[in-house]
């Protein structure tokens, strides 16, 4: 049986993963929980890690929290200006991972969870 998306089939989708950190649960529940009221994604998970890294000359290891966030491609410029105005850290982590398949079902549940500045309401 063919898959039910032709994105399924090609490798090609317009979704995306974003990834960010923050200091901590609390800032990251709070981001969380704003980028999904935002819809500017469907669902951000939360993972504690340990991130070792050169800031301003020395060397750091710090635990911290990384948002995964699933979301479309047309949404990435408004979620990084969000990340920007509502994040703690002076540049945060902004990284955005293509989507090259996924399950038709999961992606349609993506589209009615998020929109973008250019989507009529829903």
């Amino acid at each position: 049986m063919p898959p039910a998306n032709p994105a399924e089939l090609e490798g090609m989708t317009p979704y995306c993963i974003v990834l960010t950190t923050v200091s901590g649960e609390v800032q990251a529940q709070a981001l969380a929980r704003q980028i999904v009221e935002a819809r500017l994604g469907a669902c951000v998970q939360i993972d504690r890690v340990q991130s070792v890294y050169r800031w301003e000359g020395q060397l750091c290891s710090e635990p911290e929290c990384r948002l995964t966030i699933k979301t479309r491609k047309a949404c990435f410029t408004a979620l990084a200006q969000f990340i920007r105005a509502h994040h703690a850290y002076e540049i945060p982590e902004i990284v955005q991972i293509p989507v090259a398949a996924g399950s038709a079902d999961y992606l349609r549940w993506i589209d009615e969870g998020t929109q973008s500045g250019d989507d009529p309401p829903r």
